[in-house]
């Protein structure tokens, strides 16, 4: 193998005590949950690779700043630390926290968007997607066709199709097009990066037709890294430099900070100048968050998120980061197990179409082997394919994502070495028997969001 664990720039000062249960103990654990992997309990996981969204461990300063964090119900000290913090990196005056990404957008979405009208993205994520329709709008996603081959290895795989997005603007009316959104990286795409050109073309076509460009930006930080590291022109300019000029050619941000900003809770909703707009974004958040200096957080979070901000774009951390990915997805090149490649900045997205050809998309072969990997090795991971996209909104007819991935999702500043090597055995362990693996069928389900709380069996063939 020619790719090296970088290693960590921190070292350990407390952990936590995990163990593994007996195989015979998971297989019954995950039937009581129903093989839903949300509906374990997070004692019953060895290795937890269902998100990187809060499961991150903070840096002592981090930690410290908890305990200076300013409690007051307006206007604290840590809310002001947070708005210097977020306007200087991203360069945005109008700057409101919320809770987590999903506040942002169900405050956002509900100004720009109503029924009979429609969002297009490079590729919308679950809870993104959700809000478009809860919002009474339809979601399209406009990724570019390299994504939809795993096995391409190409830079920019999270781009958006601009020619279709042009498009689709003119086949609906621009009228029609409440927002595009850009999510950077592109999660539903298997982590994959955005160019900076491709924000320049997709700002230029909102621009010429008016349409509000928002970035979905949960992962802003790795995806500049990205940019500095596969971009013609970026090579000496700072991730700071890149994420500034990435920002300045959208609208507005919605930003789950439970990511790339290193901390357990919290997100943000900024735009670029527009004040009313704020305005009607502070009404709602004092309606759905809190006051709007503390939006929903404590000023603990508050103080941990302005801190937090810039130890993600240290650039140290995110060679390391992004070394933890390499090495896990050249363990799988050794091994011949397909994943979404080049290798994505949050985790390892699992090609489970290729590892379970037996299985169809409708017997849900991402969620497959991810009940596969926990009863394996105590690894919880997610499906990212058919069973998270769910059900056509209009006519309840099961939709075919165009990928079933498994992600292993890998929290940041968490597991080692020897956690990742646990991670590679389990999938090619699971590789020597994949075709014993069955698929699974839904017993029950929730209209929207169905894959946090969904009961499933397995079919017997």
């Amino acid at each position: 193998m020619s790719v090296k664990y970088i290693p960590e720039p921190f070292r350990i000062k407390m952990v936590e005590p995990i163990k593994m249960l007996t195989r015979e103990e998971r297989e019954e654990k995950i039937k009581e949950a129903k093989y839903n992997m949300f509906s374990l309990k997070g004692e019953d996981v060895y290795i937890d690779l269902l998100t990187d969204s809060g499961t991150n461990a903070m840096s002592d300063i981090q930690w410290a700043g908890v305990m200076r964090g300013d409690e007051a119900y307006a206007g604290g000290r840590s809310y002001y630390n947070l708005v210097e913090a977020a306007q200087d990196i991203f360069g945005y005056e109008h700057i409101q926290p919320v809770h987590q990404g999903r506040a942002a957008e169900k405050v956002l979405f509900g100004l720009l968007l109503e029924e009979g009208k429609y969002g297009i993205s490079n590729m919308f994520f679950d809870t993104t997607r959700a809000h478009v329709e809860l919002a009474g709008a339809r979601a399209i996603d406009c990724v570019v066709e390299e994504a939809k081959d795993p096995s391409l290895r190409a830079p920019f795989k999270g781009n958006m199709d601009v020619e279709k997005l042009e498009k689709l603007i003119n086949e609906h009316g621009k009228e029609k097009i409440g927002v595009v959104v850009m999510t950077i990286t592109n999660n539903s795409a298997g982590g994959q990066p955005v160019s900076m050109q491709n924000m320049k073309e997709t700002a230029a076509i909102c621009k010429k037709y008016g349409i509000t460009l928002v970035i979905d930006a949960a992962r802003y930080a790795e995806n500049a890294y990205f940019i500095k590291l596969r971009e013609e022109g970026y090579a000496e300019k700072s991730v700071k430099e890149i994420t500034r000029e990435m920002f300045s050619y959208a609208d507005i941000f919605t930003m789950s900070a439970k990511k790339d900003t290193i901390v357990n809770m919290g997100g943000l909703l900024a735009i670029k100048e527009d004040a009313e707009l704020f305005q009607l974004v502070k009404g709602r958040t004092i309606s759905f968050e809190g006051f709007t200096t503390y939006g929903g957080l404590s000023g603990r979070d508050l103080e941990a998120l302005a801190i937090g901000l810039y130890e993600g774009i240290d650039e140290d951390y995110l060679k390391y980061r992004h070394g933890q990915m390499e090495y896990l997805a050249a363990r799988l090149d050794d091994a011949g197990i397909a994943y979404q490649s080049p290798v994505g900045g949050h985790g390892v997205f699992v090609d489970a179409k290729a590892l379970l050809p037996n299985i169809p998309y409708n017997e849900y072969p991402g969620q497959a082997l991810a009940i596969e990997l926990y009863k394996e090795a105590g690894i919880r991971t997610c499906d990212i394919g058919s069973y998270m996209l769910g059900n056509d909104p209009d006519t309840g007819e099961q939709l075919q994502a165009d990928f079933e991935f498994t992600r292993l999702a890998i929290p940041r500043r968490v597991y080692t070495q020897s956690h990742v090597d646990v991670m590679a055995d389990a999938l090619i362990a699971i590789k020597k028997r994949a075709d014993e693996i069955k698929g699974y069928e839904i017993t029950w389900e929730p209209p929207v969001l169905r894959h946090f709380q969904a009961s499933l069996k397995p079919l017997v063939k």
